[in-house]
């Protein structure tokens, strides 16, 4: 198919040469965009639509959210972002700053039609890579990291008996943040998650995201993003905000100040989480993504969470290897102990130009 020609405004061909029927999500579909993820069992909360909204405010990168319809009805969708950056390559991911994305369809035609065009898209933007970040295979032949997996159980509709499911030394830190007792409330705030938040990404040698992007989240996706604050004598101690998609529970950012590891904050606050999800019937807790032979990794494990791969797939463009924009790479080292020593307000006012292009 030719890309030949010019883009007519208007029209909802994304690209020259965009295959017919693919359309690109406009504000006045978003509400049709949403009704399918929800009923669509291949989406995730990371398919939703307000995360164009959030994407291109937070970050100003241009996305492309990929739809197609068949007798006025969405048949899959894939939401994409460009992300173009000197210190970090040209990239077309589904999606960035998400754990899950790829393509999401009820039929294979849809499927295969949508993946066709984010390729042809690929191509006309020049980009060094198309990435799809998928719970299953989707592409067999395009190569993979085999680094990242993900944590989630279903939960028994009992609080005790998920306490009880908790191997014993984890429950054991559990009850120690009981010992303390750490109190927990939620905020409609983003300032006291953040506090936490940075803190604890700083300890780590990471650059944070900015607070309007946080900002955004709580109010793009309202209810459905909760921020859940844990205290010890009125000061904050850690927090976390969580994502809520039908019946599942997600912990996407957290961190605890320096008092936590002493008083089990971040032990505490997860069983805070799951205990008030549980009693509100939700019944998966999906804790998220972490990277094999990390603490992270490991703090799920001692849950009592098993791993499951992810799949996250590249077609190479202009690239001749698939990317490496992680801390384990060790040419990031040294960047990561000299931002450990930086200052925490010069961190935070730096990280969120830093971290914006690394999806």
């Amino acid at each position: 198919m030719s890309f030949s020609g010019s883009i007519v405004q208007n029209t909802p061909y994304l690209f020259p040469g965009a295959l017919p029927g693919i359309s690109v999500l406009s504000p006045d579909k978003f509400q049709a965009w949403d009704e399918f993820i929800m009923a669509c069992p291949e989406a995730t909360f990371f398919h939703r639509a307000g995360w164009k909204q959030v994407i291109e405010q937070a970050f100003g990168h241009k996305t492309w959210f990929l739809y197609i319809e068949e007798g006025g009805c969405i048949q899959g969708v894939l939401p994409l972002a460009e992300i173009d950056s000197l210190l970090f390559g040209h990239s077309l991911s589904a999606l960035p700053f998400c754990v899950y994305g790829g393509i999401a369809a009820i039929s294979d035609d849809a499927r295969i039609r949508l993946d066709q065009a984010a390729q042809m898209l690929a191509t006309y933007l020049k980009v060094d890579y198309l990435e799809y970040r998928h719970l299953h295979p989707f592409h067999h032949d395009w190569p993979t990291k085999d680094l990242y997996v993900t944590f989630r159980k279903t939960m028994d509709s009992d609080v005790e008996q998920n306490m009880l499911a908790i191997p014993r030394k984890q429950r054991a830190m559990v009850r120690k943040g009981m010992k303390y007792e750490l109190q927990s409330y939620l905020d409609q705030d983003t300032d006291h998650f953040f506090r936490a938040y940075s803190a604890s990404v700083h300890r780590l040698g990471t650059p944070v995201f900015s607070r309007k992007y946080f900002r955004l989240l709580k109010s793009v996706f309202a209810e459905d993003c909760e921020l859940l604050i844990i205290t010890k004598d009125e000061n904050v101690v850690s927090a976390v905000m969580s994502f809520y998609f039908r019946d599942e529970v997600l912990p996407y950012y957290g961190g605890g100040t320096d008092a936590a590891r002493d008083l089990a904050g971040n032990d505490f606050m997860y069983w805070e989480l799951m205990r008030r999800a549980c009693e509100r019937g939700y019944r998966v807790f999906d804790f998220g993504r972490s990277k094999r032979g990390t603490g992270s990794y490991s703090f799920k494990k001692n849950w009592g969470f098993e791993p499951q791969p992810l799949f996250y797939e590249y077609q190479l463009h202009q690239a001749k290897t698939i990317p490496e924009h992680n801390p384990l790479n060790p040419k990031y080292q040294l960047f990561i102990k000299a931002w450990q020593k930086m200052p925490l307000a010069l961190a935070n006012m730096l990280g969120p130009h830093i971290v914006k292009n690394l999806g």
